[in-house]
């Protein structure tokens, strides 16, 4: 799935394993929330990265979250904007506090650093 505009979408790419934990995600839900959240992600593009609340926040350095609301589910998607115009799609996970877990944030923030220490994936 990547988006064809003027910012491309990328999932990031576990440099050991090769997963896309945000891809496979996806995979795994609901055809009706992964419409929505399509729609979401192609905003975020349209919007070259950045999307006010209630759409996205940040969340620590360049990291910021997508948020989808569908249902009473709350999805998020942590993801950053890299070089040439790219939205790298780090991780994602259904939340279910009201604050995002230090736990899913760690996991954020370690994809962040290994896709910037192997950003030729991205290019």
């Amino acid at each position: 799935m990547i988006y064809n505009k003027a910012y491309q979408v990328k999932f990031y790419r576990h440099s050991r394993s090769g997963k896309e934990p945000v891809l496979d995600y996806l995979k795994s839900l609901d055809l009706k929330i992964r419409q929505k959240i399509n729609k979401y992600i192609s905003y975020l593009q349209d919007n070259e990265g950045y999307l006010d609340e209630p759409f996205s926040r940040h969340v620590q350095g360049k990291i910021r979250e997508l948020r989808v609301d569908f249902a009473n589910n709350r999805y998020r998607i942590f993801y950053f904007t890299f070089i040439n115009r790219k939205i790298i799609l780090l991780h994602a996970y259904l939340k279910k506090t009201n604050k995002a877990p230090k736990k899913e944030i760690r996991i954020a923030i370690n994809y962040y650093q290994d896709a910037l220490n192997n950003f030729k994936l991205y290019e």
